[in-house]
């Protein structure tokens, strides 16, 4: 099922079509801005933003630019909307280079990394002239506003990635340093791309706040059901081997969840193999525990909870159908198989 069809199996608007035209011209637009921002005068930076391009994405930055400030306005300049969501997923994808070379990823989407392919230092490189550019363009755009929208998210999610990378191979991480570790490198820009779509539509501070708020825990729920399809989907669903938190040492809900059902026994033997060469078989067996003793329930609960709080904060905001499909998306995150 397409990104499209499983959002629109969660909206509850009047005309489906006339929204799936709206949302499918804007992720064209979006798609051609793209095209255009990876260009480059150095070969092989283009040809790692081409790769990167290639490998697709749900495009999810984008299209909450676009919703956020089109359930709040509709005297809007699509190509200012298009330009802003491709620069702010420009964003993401240089983000998602450097996170390739930090993890040592060779797929991404069942596709090889640019890491892979050209090597890590032409990469952090290629990902370094990505935020550049983007940064350019929102000079070029000139809202001084969305400017420090957007550079204090990015300064926020580097030092959430580097606050996970130093938090690597510390079994014993609690819930909240995990759950803040999140709020910085993913929902935190989650909420900017929200926040700059209410900017674009010159919303007032209430409606600013609404559609962060529902940024923030869309974000946080997003990002949560990443890791726990990272334990539940096999290597064909997610393009990436099975567990690979677990495998890197990386500590998530899951696994924070297990360690309270753990005897000591059992807790010695998944630390121990934690970060440390697991076996296929052996993280088989700890996937089950964490199914059969309730882990991923309880961090699914997490996540709906998330979602839940994303729904009330739209409650806020007027009603109109672009409202609807930002509502169909906290369903699109929950089902998300991949």
């Amino acid at each position: 099922m397409s990104t499209l069809d499983l959002f629109l199996k969660h909206y509850r608007g009047a005309d489906a079509s006339e929204i799936l035209a709206d949302v499918t011209s804007n992720i064209l637009a979006v798609e051609q801005e793209l095209e255009t921002m990876v260009q480059s005068s150095v070969p092989v930076v283009q040809e790692v933003g081409r790769l990167t391009l290639r490998a697709g994405g749900k495009r999810l930055r984008p299209a909450f630019v676009a919703l956020a400030a089109k359930s709040l306005s509709s005297n809007l300049d699509p190509q200012r909307l298009s330009r802003l969501g491709a620069c702010l997923e420009l964003v993401h994808m240089a983000t998602l280079i450097h996170d390739d070379v930090i993890d040592e990823t060779d797929l991404r989407r069942g596709l090889p990394t640019a890491a892979r392919s050209f090597g890590n230092t032409i990469s952090i490189l290629s990902g370094d002239v990505m935020l550049a550019r983007s940064m350019t363009i929102l000079a070029e755009d000139g809202d001084l506003d969305i400017i420090r929208t957007v550079a204090r998210s990015v300064v926020e999610m580097a030092e959430g990635e580097a606050r996970e990378v130093a938090s690597r191979g510390n079994f014993d991480l609690s819930e909240a340093d995990h759950l803040e570790i999140l709020r910085m490198k993913t929902a935190s820009f989650v909420e900017c791309c929200c926040h700059v779509g209410a900017q674009v539509a010159q919303a007032t501070p209430q409606d600013v706040d609404a559609l962060s708020t529902y940024g923030h825990h869309v974000g946080m729920a997003f990002q949560i059901i990443d890791d726990l399809l990272d334990y539940q989907q096999p290597p064909e669903v997610t393009g990436k081997p099975q567990a690979t938190d677990f495998r890197e040492a990386c500590a998530t809900l899951p696994l924070i969840y297990l360690r309270e059902m753990l005897s000591a026994d059992e807790r010695a033997f998944v630390s121990r193999e934690f970060g440390n060469g697991v076996s296929d078989d052996e993280i088989r067996m700890i996937t089950s525990w964490m199914d059969q003793r309730g882990a991923f329930a309880r961090a699914l609960g997490k996540a709906q909870a998330h979602a839940e709080s994303a729904r009330e904060a739209l409650l806020r905001l007027p009603e109109s159908e672009h409202r609807h499909l930002l509502e169909a998306v906290i369903g699109f995150v929950l089902d998300r198989q991949a």
